[in-house]
């Protein structure tokens, strides 16, 4: 990726185009991803929300019908995307991750565990810069 700035930009003024820019994008893919599992699983995310976090992928509030994706999900496969905003969405109609959680995300991604082993293998973000 090619990174075009004014001459003499920060380091920390890059980093800030970047990150919004990687916000946008996956809020574009996000939204779209909610559309397709909200018919599949017969639920409605009222709100959506990209956030770095340091610990987890994304994050649901069942009652408020709220998830949140890890900004550093848009570094990741599309497929591998699909999958947390899936889900977190899951947890809108079951908040454990017991059998009937996983035979939700089974009956709709059926190599569900494959693309979570992936990310589990993968680290959480890099947030080294270089000039």
């Amino acid at each position: 990726m090619i990174l075009f700035v004014r001459p003499g930009s920060t380091a920390e003024r890059r980093e800030k185009i970047l990150t919004e820019w990687y916000r946008d994008e996956l809020k574009k893919i996000v939204a779209a991803r909610i559309e397709k599992w909200e018919t599949d699983l017969g639920v409605t995310v009222k709100a959506f929300g990209v956030r770095k976090m340091k610990t987890r992928w994304g994050s649901c509030n069942p009652k408020a019908g709220r998830i949140l994706i890890n900004l550093e999900m848009i570094k990741k496969p599309e497929r591998c995307i699909d999958y947390i905003v899936l889900h977190e969405m899951a947890h809108l109609i079951e908040k454990r991750h017991n059998d009937r959680f996983r035979d939700i995300l089974t009956q709709v991604m059926p190599l569900w565990e494959m693309y979570r082993n992936e990310l589990n293998e993968a680290p959480l973000g890099h947030d080294e810069w270089q000039e």
